[in-house]
């Protein structure tokens, strides 16, 4: 989830008591409370400790999308305010110092500690980007944002329709690779009105 989420701490404990794990972007001045030693905590803003973290610190993933490219991700652990015990950080940056990096991100995670590992960072929240892919698609060209239903079963039909839609442009657009994306956005569109008015005879 985006930081409009992350950010949010009241969200974040509905998650947590309804036992639900996450993995969630923050905003950079996000105050954290590191345990340094015992009794002696230091509260610091995540950009500010990005700072001053060696490059040893930082480990190097590679991701493989459209264009491969690689990623350095430090975690850690630390306690956050409104939140009862510690929390996983995560501080990914596109170049191996904070210096050199022109993209860094932050993110936090209640996520068994022993299993957040740079590369489960990398790729679970990679995974997001699909879904954002989806939405950009299903809204702006098969014809989400044109619903103007208000029964609960016609929107529902509607929604079937977008998904059909998107399924099968998708396939011949991903799998095939035969179609640009302006061919996807005209295909899955005529897609769309085909089966609307299809069901409609």
């Amino acid at each position: 989830m985006d930081a409009g989420y992350g950010n949010n701490t009241n969200f974040l404990k509905g998650l947590e008591s309804r036992r639900l794990k996450y993995l969630g972007a923050v905003a950079k001045n996000r105050k954290i409370w590191l345990n340094q030693s015992g009794e002696n905590w230091q509260k610091i803003r995540l950009d500010e400790y990005a700072k001053s973290l060696p490059g040893e610190d930082f480990t190097p993933v590679s991701l493989n999308l459209n264009k491969p490219k690689t990623l350095w991700v430090a975690t850690g652990t630390a306690e956050l305010s409104r939140l009862q015990g510690e929390r996983t950080f995560a501080i990914v940056m596109n170049a191996s110092s904070y210096a050199d990096a022109t993209e860094i991100d932050y993110f936090i995670t209640n996520e068994d500690s022993e299993k957040v590992t740079a590369e489960w960072v990398v790729n679970t929240y990679s995974g997001r980007n699909w879904v954002e892919v989806f939405y950009r698609e299903a809204k702006g060209w098969l014809g989400w944002r044109e619903c103007q239903a208000r029964g609960l079963k016609s929107l529902q039909r509607h929604l079937i329709l977008v998904f059909c839609a998107y399924t099968f442009g998708s396939s011949e657009f991903r799998v095939t690779e035969k179609l640009t994306s302006r061919d996807f956005k005209g295909f899955g569109s005529r897609i769309f009105n085909f089966l609307y008015h299809a069901i409609h005879l």
